[in-house]
């Protein structure tokens, strides 16, 4: 049973790590932008939820509400006037700049907040569990992996019901005949960086809430969610939530043989799908 509870666990862990990567894999999947400033704009958009609680008295679930639309014209803003024009069939422009903007973030939040760590109020909610027979399963992470689900289920809904979808794919697909039908790719890709920016605050709150953060964490939340991003196959949405498990479960397992090697069984599980399946589990047919 006690294994039962550790698989379930990192599960769970796994739905964390998906509301990471999902934001990368949008952005990645519509305008193939690897974006090295990921990781620094969770922990960012943490620090805005903290700051509308603590300014504002709000609940961290309402401030997120209130963080979201802030963080989508953020990203918006970000893509149209300074991502865009690095967007060339070379993939250094982009690799320099988003390394760029990391220093960048990390250097503002230290200069705004110091390097002390700090966490999001937690109440009654993010400390309950819940009793699945023998086993206690954490409220917290059980409204995390069904975030992360939902979170997948709307991104395909919108990709494959919606007008928006419909542009996303065709300016994916090929970027000059699509603006030739009057769509404008830069307008496309600026939306779609801001969608992932919404997601991102989703993440920024329950990282906030689950652990302590600070102005350096944001490279490894950015590992975590490259990994699993691989791991599924880039663009795949689903692949990316399969991901996530995947690193989690690996996570909880190692630490329950030797609680050293946690981060490290993460990571050696990234490597053996790699051997397995270079592309990941679903690559998308066109990559």
């Amino acid at each position: 049973m006690i294994w039962v509870d550790t698989l379930l666990q990192g599960i769970l862990l796994g739905g964390l790590y998906a509301l990471f990567a999902s934001g990368l894999s949008l952005v990645f999947g519509i305008m193939r932008l690897v974006n090295l400033a990921h990781g620094d704009l969770i922990v960012m958009a943490a620090y805005l939820i903290l700051v509308l609680v603590t300014l504002l008295g709000l609940s961290p679930f309402v401030a997120v509400l209130t963080a979201m639309p802030v963080m989508f014209g953020i990203g918006w803003g970000l893509q149209k006037f300074l991502l865009n024009r690095t967007l060339e069939d070379d993939i250094l422009p982009p690799l320099l700049v988003t390394f760029g903007l990391s220093i960048a973030l990390q250097n503002a939040l230290l200069e705004g907040f110091s390097a002390d760590s700090q966490r999001l109020p937690t109440n009654a909610l993010t400390t309950a569990s819940v009793d699945v027979g023998p086993i206690a399963l954490g409220v917290m992470p059980l409204l995390t992996f069904a975030s992360a689900v939902l979170v997948i289920v709307g991104l395909n809904q919108l990709f494959y019901r919606t007008e928006l979808g419909r542009a996303f794919r065709a300016t994916s697909d090929d970027a000059t005949t699509a603006s030739l039908m009057g769509i404008k790719p830069a307008n496309i890709f600026a939306t779609a960086t801001g969608i992932a920016l919404v997601i991102v605050t989703i993440a920024a709150l329950y990282l906030g809430l689950r652990a302590n953060f600070d102005p350096n964490i944001g490279p490894a939340r950015l590992i975590y969610a490259f990994e699993a991003v691989i791991i599924g196959g880039l663009g795949s949405l689903w692949g990316t939530l399969l991901g996530g498990i995947i690193i989690g479960v690996a996570q909880t397992v190692g630490a329950a043989i030797n609680p050293e090697w946690q981060i490290l069984a993460g990571h050696v599980a990234f490597l053996i799908v790699l051997l397995v399946r270079p592309r990941g589990l679903f690559p998308r047919a066109n990559d």
